[in-house]
């Protein structure tokens, strides 16, 4: 398993060492012919009127605020029809044998329904780290769509509760919920998500695997943030540190930017499978 494969890379890494030496731009206006998916945990598209600024959210129930995540959602997805964007990838491993660091800019580009290309602009720092670790996260996000059912940010995976409003530093008002995997299963979360109370839209996250992915990790957290660019609701930022049972810890930083919307067909209906997901943890932690 290709988790598996990054989890050794950060084992060599420590094995190794004693003997080792943006802003978001406005979507682009063209469109491309109708498909049907979307990289579901990227995009997220708004289908309500803005709220006045300065209120509270409406007090609704857990199951109401649920049941509009997913409908909106579905329809957001239905609709987008690709993208493309930068991120600079930069990894940080601190451990008892010094220190490693490496970064890797890449241009992501999705074409629904389902492909996703990266064209690796640059890289530097430690070839361990690249190649066993960073280049490995974006195999694990072109097979992320085979476990699509395991992912999806619905009842079937999730028990959600609501835990009260909170306004983000961006001025979005969100409901915050707590989300408990139903199945212990590495590819859903433990914590907390913050959904937009006017968009119905996840605009973060924060939480941990609810599976650990190997003996060798002890733990990981992983803070996610999502901006709104245009009537999309897009990945800005990803922080995941992870601590390594044989000691030292690993740092994974992304940002995501220079988004241009490909791609949007209006007329488009949501059809099943069309639901709103978290990150694949394989493809956000260095640890995997």
């Amino acid at each position: 398993m290709r988790a598996r494969n990054v989890v050794a890379g950060v084992a060599v890494l420590a094995a190794t060492l004693p003997a080792c030496g943006q802003s978001m731009r406005s979507p682009d206006a063209a469109t491309s012919p109708p498909a049907r998916d979307l990289s579901k945990y990227l995009v997220d598209r708004g289908v309500h009127p803005p709220a006045p600024k300065n209120k509270e959210p409406v007090p609704i129930s857990t199951e109401t605020i649920v049941e509009r995540l997913l409908a909106a959602s579905a329809r957001r997805s239905a609709q987008l029809r690709g993208f493309r964007g930068t991120r600079q990838y930069n990894l940080q491993y601190r451990g008892l044998f010094g220190t490693r660091e490496a970064t890797m800019q890449v241009v992501a580009t999705y074409t629904a329904p389902d492909q996703r290309s990266f064209q690796v602009v640059s890289q530097t720092g430690s070839k361990l780290l690249l190649n066993r670790v960073l280049l490995k996260l974006l195999d694990s996000e072109r097979d992320a769509l085979r476990n699509q059912k395991q992912v999806e940010l619905t009842p079937a995976n999730y028990d959600f509760n609501l835990l009260g409003t909170e306004r983000l530093e961006s001025g979005v008002d969100c409901y915050v919920l707590s989300v408990k995997p139903r199945k212990n299963n590495q590819f859903l979360y433990q914590g907390k998500i913050w959904v937009d109370a006017n968009d119905f839209a996840v605009a973060r996250m924060e939480g941990q695997p609810a599976k650990s992915p190997s003996f060798w990790v002890k733990d990981t957290a992983i803070d996610s943030n999502w901006g709104k660019l245009g009537d999309f609701w897009l990945i800005q930022h990803n922080r995941s540190v992870s601590h390594i049972r044989m000691g030292g810890m690993a740092t994974l930083n992304i940002d995501y930017t220079d988004y241009q919307i490909t791609g949007v067909d209006h007329r488009a209906k949501p059809s099943q499978g069309q639901q709103s997901v978290l990150p694949d943890p394989s493809s956000v932690t260095p640890q995997r």
